[in-house]
């Protein structure tokens, strides 16, 4: 199945799985235009707040259009750096959050490997209402099938790719975090590798996206996650200022 996305897809999502902000977002602005009339406040406390605000609206709106439709991020150029052969006897495996944009497209470039994908999504633990959303309108793959963070059923020592693309942020918890990748270092073969895709808590996603960058995770929290689950390398390259590829090896 080829996937085509339309344009503004990804700028789309991010308007329509998180409304809830920017109707939020809005009235407020409302509320303080409205106090400006009426209280007569001080104009250039006003107007900083006013830009203030439509920075905290827009901006992570732009640097969404940017990253997931002008990118090419959906097009898996970024993946040619890391060399892999397409053959039968590839194992590869999708591990989502409920939302999969990215698993046909896996499928396309990697057409003759044995694909599986999973989601780890937990209605009990993942509530934010954007997540909540993003599955009512989520492309399922044939066959994914419904796993634990801390449970994958899958044999030791069977998967040469793991691919976690802006997902394993929404595992909160750091013990959990460590216990997947545990589970992820415990399926892969010996020079197998886990690829993990995600926007930092650093200084250009805190510009892009103000306090709704801690959402994410620094790049030492992974980095001991990482270690604390046994991986050996633990190997960062960026796609784009706001995205880092990281390709870790057991």
């Amino acid at each position: 199945m080829e996937i085509k996305r339309r344009k503004f897809q990804g700028v789309l999502n991010i308007l329509s799985f998180n409304r809830h902000f920017y109707l939020f977002g809005l009235g407020v602005l409302t509320l303080i235009i409205t106090s400006h009339v009426l209280i007569k406040w001080s104009d250039m406390l006003f107007y900083i707040t006013i830009a203030a605000f439509l920075y905290g609206l827009i901006m992570p709106l732009i640097v969404s259009a940017y990253v997931y439709d002008f990118s090419g991020y959906y097009d898996f150029n970024w993946l040619k750096k890391i060399e892999f052969n397409d053959s039968d006897s590839m194992q590869i495996l999708n591990i989502n959050a409920g939302f999969d944009e990215t698993s046909f497209i896996i499928k396309n470039n990697f057409p003759n490997s044995d694909l599986k994908v999973f989601d780890f999504y937990n209605p009990k633990k993942h509530t934010e209402p954007a997540i909540i959303r993003a599955r009512k309108v989520s492309l399922v793959f044939p066959d994914t099938q419904q796993i634990k963070t801390n449970l994958i059923p899958l044999k030791d020592n069977s998967i040469d790719i793991i691919f976690l693309l802006s997902a394993a942020h929404e595992i909160r918890s750091q013990d959990e975090k460590i216990q997947f990748l545990k589970e992820c270092h415990r399926l892969c073969k010996p020079n197998g590798k886990v690829i993990m895709v995600e926007h930092l808590r650093d200084f250009p996603n805190f510009l892009a996206f103000s306090v709704g960058f801690t959402h994410f995770f620094s790049r030492n929290v992974w980095k001991r996650a990482f270690e604390s689950a046994g991986f050996s390398t633990f190997e960062e390259s960026k796609f784009t200022p706001f995205m880092s590829i990281f390709n870790c090896c057991p």
